[in-house]
């Protein structure tokens, strides 16, 4: 890979664009028209910068995910991301914790208090274990997606956004993918 600011590559046969910040800005990299429409079925835009998320319209996104861990800089990061939006957002709260607590939730959402974010009812947890860091740290250096060595909570978690994202018709067929994954097939 050639060293840029800006750049679209391919990871595991999903295109992964770092340093574009709005779709405008992903076509103009390809070539594409701006009246085009993007040919992804989906789009998952991680970032922690307000204006990323100004610039994405993030208000206009189907589902929203806030995934957060509770050190102080990506709580931090995280409610700093969320001040830009400027229209009221429904979002999934997706917290990464040892121990799921009420007062983490209830902190969490004391700092977004002032934000136009409406949070769901439901808190989707991921247990934060040091096993399941090691593996995504390696799957990073490898360029890989592995699911082996990861914990039953963490697939468990995987699974059930990815369903919810995907809908819930495409269950059984996300239950077999991921299990080929985990085989490395």
């Amino acid at each position: 890979m050639v060293p840029s600011k800006a750049y679209i590559t391919e990871f595991e046969g999903i295109d992964v664009a770092v340093g574009l910040n709005s779709f405008d800005d992903i076509k103009a990299y390809l070539g594409i028209p701006k009246i085009n429409e993007l040919a992804y079925d989906i789009a998952l835009i991680d970032t922690d910068m307000a204006e990323v998320v100004e610039s994405f319209e993030i208000e206009k996104c189907e589902k929203i995910y806030f995934a957060t861990s509770f050190d102080m800089y990506s709580i931090r990061r995280g409610i700093e991301s969320i001040s830009g939006i400027r229209e009221k957002v429904k979002a999934t709260k997706v917290l990464f914790s040892k121990e799921a607590s009420k007062a983490e939730n209830d902190y969490l959402d004391y700092l977004s208090s002032e934000s136009n974010i409406e949070w769901n009812q439901e808190i989707i947890y991921f247990p934060f274990e040091l096993g399941d860091q090691t593996v995504i740290y390696k799957n990073q250096r490898v360029s890989k997606i592995k699911l082996k060595g990861l914990t039953t909570q963490y697939k468990e978690g995987l699974l059930y956004i990815t369903n919810q994202i995907m809908g819930e018709e495409n269950f059984q067929t996300l239950k077999k993918v991921f299990k080929k994954i985990e085989k490395g097939v």
